[in-house]
Formats: C-alpha cells, structure tokens, sequence
C-alpha cells in the first residue's frame, strides 16, 4: 500500500522529511529534519543532532510525495506498532 495523505497513520513514519509546524514549546516550532525514531510519546527528528520532540500538544508536517501533510500530534500517541494495527481497516 502506497503511503498518501489519507492513510498516512497506518504507515511507518521512520525516514520521512517532518517540521514541527505548531508545538506547545514555541522553540521547537519549525524544527525540520529526518524521522529517525519514534516511541509512544516523541518523535526523534535528525537535524544537526538529534531532537526529541513530544507527540503531544503540536502538529507535524510531514513531506510526502511532494505535498505536505498536516497531522496532530494527538493521532499519533501510541506505540508505532500498535497505531498500525489499530486503524487497518478490517477485510470481511
């Protein structure tokens, strides 16, 4: 399955270009980089270093396939493999 805009969430956000468009902490606001990791509550972003960024309170950008995407970082608190699971939409 082909990572779009609709179904960003039920794919591996690992690897993909993000910014911090709006966080809680002013100062993390515009962060750009390179998903490196993620845990239930952060997203570890590589720019010159690495940044832990919390889930919660902030909206990401994510880049994909030349367009940006918006998403809450409320969408995303949960272990990555267990968001996964979570919203594959049932075949019966």
């Amino acid at each position: 399955m082909v990572r779009t805009a609709n179904n960003i969430l039920q794919h591996e956000l690992i690897g993909l270009e993000v910014e911090v468009f709006k966080d809680k902490n002013t100062y993390n606001n515009g962060i750009k980089g390179k998903v490196v990791d993620e845990t239930m509550n952060s997203l570890l972003i590589k720019m010159n270093g690495i940044k832990r960024i919390s889930k919660k309170n902030t909206v990401f950008k994510f880049k994909l396939n030349g367009e940006a995407v918006k998403v809450e970082g409320e969408s995303l608190i949960s272990r990555p493999e267990d968001r996964i699971k979570k919203l594959k939409k049932r075949k019966w």
